[in-house]
């Protein structure tokens, strides 16, 4: 069983930076995409970064700009470094991985954008 572990989740205020970190553990025999997605209370869950296997990214316009995403292969570990924060980037980010055979989530990690 593969089991996702998030950290860097907090409280920033506006134009801050944060490091999201998502680990994978269990029986890895081979990890595809890595995403990170978000969730703001009363709305629905939106893709906020993705990084294939060859590590071609891909971004939601509203984060372009001030997100990067990366991933440790030898750590099969995915990263979202959040700057320029803003109010509206607060919500629970969720990682989200293709592990062989099926998609995993994360527990989620909130981050919190307010002065």
């Amino acid at each position: 069983q593969v089991r996702l572990v998030e950290s860097g989740g907090g409280l920033v205020q506006p134009g801050g930076s944060l490091r999201l970190s998502c680990a994978a553990s269990g029986s890895i025999f081979s990890i595809k995409d890595m995403s990170w997605y978000r969730q703001a209370q009363g709305k629905e869950r939106e893709l906020v970064a993705s990084i294939s296997d060859g590590g071609i990214t891909n971004y939601a316009d509203s984060v372009k700009g001030r997100f990067t995403i990366s991933r440790d292969y030898a750590k099969n570990t995915v990263y979202l470094q959040m700057s320029s924060l803003k109010p509206e980037d607060t919500a629970v980010y969720y990682c989200h991985m293709w592990v062989f055979p099926s998609f995993v989530w994360g527990q989620g990690t909130q981050v919190t954008v307010s002065s």
